[in-house]
């Protein structure tokens, strides 16, 4: 029992110790940023050229120097004491670096070994400001993309604001009699901007003229609305009221005509007897009753 005890205990060790190496693998010594330039510091008084002096990265060798003759890299990136100066950053320079300086015998005189990273640098923050007369203030805003992880810092008149760290910045308007200058900056691990200068100016907006009428606007609006809507209603009346005559007196124009119509007729006198007829027809004409029964 405590054999397995002891080997479970020494298994979580074990493990412990793997994922500290690993935590401390991916931390990062150094910070710079993209495109700058940056000096690995390394320091060996008594450096000469029968030693070996050594840099890689990432285990890839990038400079090499022995006997005083460079194999690897060139002269001028290398101080007297050693140092490594790296030039142009890129996001593929960020990973460990060592140096290792050795003995004409080959034995081990100085090793060093860094891990770098690399990030982009900060934007340059761009300033503005927003009036608020309700509460008598101006505020202030350091607008910059992806604020997150950055810090901020404030200046009114090239004076730091030392308590002021947010992104925004609220100033009563009483401070701002006369011309005050404000900037804001933003920096990170590698680097640091600072916006433009900022001279905010606050004027209140004149106040506005009584109003002419005596009842509230509200009310007027609404009676003009009623008034419209009763001239609308006037007037469908009126039109509907005319059409209604306009038909009536049709209708008894019609009417009119009618009896006219039957009116004459019922005068109309029988039309005369050709004298063809008579000479065709002697009998009817000398007999009435027989002119009668004929029709």
């Amino acid at each position: 029992f405590y054999c397995v005890l002891l080997a479970t205990l020494g298994v979580m060790m074990l493990s412990g110790s793997i994922n500290l190496s690993a935590g401390n693998k991916d931390a990062c010594d150094l910070y710079a940023g993209v495109g700058q330039n940056l000096p690995l510091s390394f320091v060996y008084e008594g450096l000469a050229n029968t030693h070996v002096l050594r840099w890689t990265h990432n285990n890839t060798i990038i400079f090499f120097r022995k006997q005083g003759k460079v194999l690897v890299g060139k002269t001028e990136d290398i101080s007297a004491t050693g140092s490594l100066l790296l030039r142009s950053l890129q996001f593929s320079s960020a990973g460990a670096y060592q140096a290792h300086v050795l003995h004409p015998n080959g034995t081990v005189a100085k090793t060093w070994s860094r891990r770098l990273c690399v990030m982009d640098k900060v934007p340059k923050p761009q300033l503005s400001y927003v009036c608020d007369f309700k509460s008598s203030a101006v505020k202030l805003n350091c607008k910059v993309a992806e604020p997150q992880g950055l810090v901020f810092s404030w200046t009114l008149d090239e004076r730091t604001l030392t308590s002021e760290t947010k992104q925004t910045l609220s100033i009563s308007l009483a401070q701002l009699k006369g011309e005050r200058s404000f900037t804001c900056s933003v920096a990170d691990r590698v680097s640091k901007e600072k916006s433009d200068t900022l001279r905010p100016t606050c004027k209140r907006p004149s106040p506005s003229p009584p109003p002419l009428l005596c009842f509230p606007s509200k009310t007027v609006v609404a009676a003009a609305a009623g008034g419209v809507s009763l001239i609308l209603l006037l007037l469908v009346i009126t039109v509907t009221l005319c059409c209604c005559h306009r038909r009536n007196k049709t209708r008894m124009r019609l009417g009119e005509k009618g009896d006219v119509r039957m009116l004459s007729l019922s005068k109309r006198e029988p039309d005369p007897i050709s004298p063809d007829y008579e000479t065709m027809h002697p009998n009817i004409i000398e007999n009435p009753q027989t002119f009668k029964t004929f029709w």
